[in-house]
């Protein structure tokens, strides 16, 4: 049922003809036209900073990091604090993945049949550059890209968040997990959306894990 479920959102038709360079502008053409159809007002990274690294869900704002292509938008910076530099830990994901090529969703860890998986991930804080890698034992990012491949490795766009968001657990009465909107071109995505040069949406929370 994995393998269906992924297969049918992430492989898309490609011309033999097609080189790289279409694949791109192909991926560009389906981000663009999935701000324009939302309302998405993008921001740069100088306005984000500007206003205390948010974005204002009221204007659907989203920022653009120029030197990745990764879109963001913080829902939920969360409780607890930022992983500190030096830091290793556990993080925990539920995550909806959306193929923006296809406009479908093709992997999700918030339905019922893959509710039981939260996915983990330990990450590490290397002087504000984070390197990341996922839990065999319980992963679905891992189980439907990494496994097959070897790879364990989370996506660099999932990380992005983590510079500006806080990791914690809720302990007191209206404490939130972060959560994050993220559009995620293929550079900056899981082994298929790279291979296949497909831009992702992801909605991801994060929590420390115990």
């Amino acid at each position: 049922m994995l393998v269906a479920f992924v297969s049918v959102g992430s492989l898309t038709s490609c011309d033999d003809d097609e080189t790289y360079a279409d694949q791109k502008d192909r991926e560009r053409e389906a981000i663009n036209a999935y701000i324009v159809k939302n309302g998405i007002k993008v921001i740069s990274e100088q306005e984000f900073h500007a206003k205390d690294s948010v974005t204002d869900v009221s204007k659907n704002e989203y920022v653009l990091f120029e030197n990745t292509g990764v879109y963001m938008q913080i829902v939920r910076k969360g409780c607890g604090k930022k992983l500190k530099n030096g830091e290793t830990s556990t993080i925990l994901c539920r995550f909806d993945e959306t193929n923006l090529l296809t406009d479908s969703l093709q992997l999700s860890n918030n339905n019922l049949y893959w509710s039981a998986i939260v996915d983990k991930m330990t990450v590490n804080n290397t002087s504000g550059t984070f390197t990341a890698w996922f839990d065999t034992s319980s992963s679905l990012m891992y189980t439907a890209y990494g496994k097959s491949y070897g790879t364990t490795a989370v996506p660099n766009g999932w990380l992005v968040p983590l510079t500006y968001i806080n990791i914690g657990r809720p302990s007191e009465p209206g404490d939130q997990i972060a959560k994050v909107n993220l559009i995620v071109p293929h550079t900056q995505g899981q082994y298929y959306a790279s291979a296949n040069v497909y831009p992702c949406l992801y909605n991801i929370t994060y929590e420390r894990g115990r």
